[in-house]
């Protein structure tokens, strides 16, 4: 642990020093979900499949265990089904009527942590949020309750002993190596290391060119994905073009691009009092960074990207984790933070010198304007990326910034809608673009026969608004001038296994109710007493 704490020091300190790399509570073994079935039939159900094609139904989709059997168009909107057309069931079948609801295929988070000690949150709280919002598979970069600690959640979550998301576990480079890794050799020996182990992946900071280069490499000829967050006090080194040229799969975040768009310097243009280890600055600047870089559709900044393309890096934005940054007080008062959000989380959000994101020690209005010339810059590079024929996938390093399991994927889709992505081109990013990258497109992304049966069940129709995703659905007033709430996930269904999402919820509800009561706690705004 001390060796690993070591290792990324120099890369990211503030990181290293809040989560410390404790272990967070273990999931209990699963005890809700009904499933696999034999046979299960969701009746009438219309279907957006993840490929990118429209709506269509009514729908009948069967189950087989964990598979997908088959998906069989059942009538016409408006119209009676006629009976006979439909698979039909037996006494050994679940059927699950679906009229009136949109079945999609289940979401993936690329950028998904298990969360820290210094969050305080127990991975049933953490898996039950992200299920209970459709992701049904999880890219866990870094890894950073140990090694050992993910690829056993991985392994139980494989065989649903758990309650939670698949897991792709992304080891942060270096972990488990005595010392740091200095040379190609030893970056060979490690990656060689966590594939024996099981690992699906590396997480990279950055590292001098040699052996970053010797990793990727390696990782590449043993099918191994990698990721990197371009850390400014690595990004010296590879820059985000620089990293794609060495054959590096993802990029998360978006540091390192903008660097590779400098047309008149070739370092950030940092304040002479700058120091990278006070948060302040560090996400201070990084607001500014965007408008350094090259014009949009400039020559500089169409080779860049057309050079991506051609290298067919991925880009796992993250918009959601900088979205306090533009607007602190609306995702500090999310509506869902009273219910859903743990006091030792809540403690962890607030303004800190010390807690990773926490970095409000002098954040006003001059800080967010930055931050949303910064985000119009940023849509727009990855919208036309996507424009061009290149990966997107959603990702919402929840856990940070006042950022909360689950609820933060929903908010990354609504940035991808403000970006300009259609609805169907989001789901399609949530699903298949993130099964590429995993390379699992053959069994997951998409609700076609033969593919694992990943899906999820909305009462609503989230292509018209994607706040129906989110737990407590979206708010509508009714023809009797009433207001309720729409949609909401209702079900949940991971390898054929059938969760009600609404009780996973109820869960996560009762476990903070629980820890307030405890420690005799109410949420507050900093510095104030309500």
């Amino acid at each position: 642990m001390c060796n690993y704490r070591s290792l990324f020091l120099s890369i990211i300190i503030i990181a290293c020093t809040t989560l410390a790399f404790g272990q967070v509570q273990k999931a209990p073994e699963r005890t809700m979900g009904e499933g696999p079935f034999d046979r299960l039939i969701i009746r009438g159900v219309t279907l957006v499949d993840g490929t990118g094609s429209p709506p269509r139904g009514p729908v009948d989709v069967v189950v087989k265990r964990n598979k997908i059997a088959a998906v069989q168009s059942v009538g016409y909107p408006d119209i009676p089904i006629n009976e006979d057309r439909r698979p039909q069931a037996d006494e050994n079948t679940k059927v699950i009527e679906a009229e009136g609801m949109y079945l999609l295929p289940g979401f993936i988070d690329m950028h998904a942590h298990t969360g820290g000690e210094a969050q305080g949150t127990p991975a049933e709280y953490v898996y039950k949020l992200w299920m209970a919002h459709g992701i049904t598979t999880v890219r866990e970069p870094g890894s950073f309750n140990g090694m050992n600690w993910t690829l056993r959640q991985k392994e139980r979550s494989k065989n649903n002993n758990i309650t939670a998301p698949r897991i792709f576990s992304y080891i942060g480079f270096g972990m488990g190596h005595d010392g740091p890794i200095t040379t190609p050799k030893e970056a060979r020996e490690w990656v060689q290391m966590i594939a024996k182990k099981g690992a699906d992946g590396i997480k990279f900071f950055g590292a001098p060119r040699p052996v970053y280069k010797a990793a990727i490499e390696e990782a590449n000829k043993l099918g191994l994905g990698t990721m990197t967050h371009h850390a400014q006090t690595r990004v010296v080194y590879n820059n985000a073009l620089e990293s794609a040229r060495l054959g590096l799969t993802s990029i998360t975040h978006w540091y390192g691009i903008p660097e590779a768009l400098f047309t008149d310097q070739v370092i950030q243009d940092y304040p002479l009092d700058y120091n990278y280890n006070n948060e302040q600055h560090r996400f201070e600047e990084a607001g500014k960074l965007w408008k350094q870089a090259a014009q949009p559709y400039s020559d500089k900044w169409n080779s860049v990207m057309n050079e991506m393309l051609q290298l067919d890096v991925t880009l796992n934005p993250t918009f959601t984790i900088y979205e306090a940054s533009r607007d602190l007080s609306a995702q500090r008062r999310a509506e869902w933070h009273k219910k859903y959000t743990l006091p030792s989380l809540w403690e962890y959000y607030k303004p800190s010198r010390i807690s990773h994101g926490s970095y409000w020690l002098n954040w006003g209005t001059e800080q967010e304007v930055d931050w949303k010339e910064n985000f119009d810059l940023w849509f727009e590079f990855v919208n036309e990326f996507k424009n061009r024929g290149g990966r997107v996938t959603l990702g919402s390093d929840a856990g940070y910034i006042y950022k909360l399991y689950g609820f933060g994927y929903i908010q990354e889709m609504e940035l991808f809608r403000e970006a300009g992505f259609h609805p169907l081109e989001i789901f399609q990013s949530a699903s298949l673009k993130a099964a590429e990258v995993l390379n699992m497109d053959n069994k997951l992304g998409t609700i076609e026969t033969g593919k694992l049966a990943d899906m999820i069940l909305v009462n609503a129709n989230p292509l018209k608004n994607l706040k129906t995703l989110y737990g407590m659905g979206a708010i509508h007033v009714n023809k009797e001038n009433e207001v309720e709430r729409i949609g909401g996930i209702q079900y949940t269904i991971k390898d054929g296994i059938v969760y009600d999402a609404q009780k996973m919820l109820e869960d996560v509800g009762n476990m903070v109710e629980k820890a307030k009561k405890e420690k005799d706690y109410e949420i507050t705004q900093p510095g104030l007493d309500y």
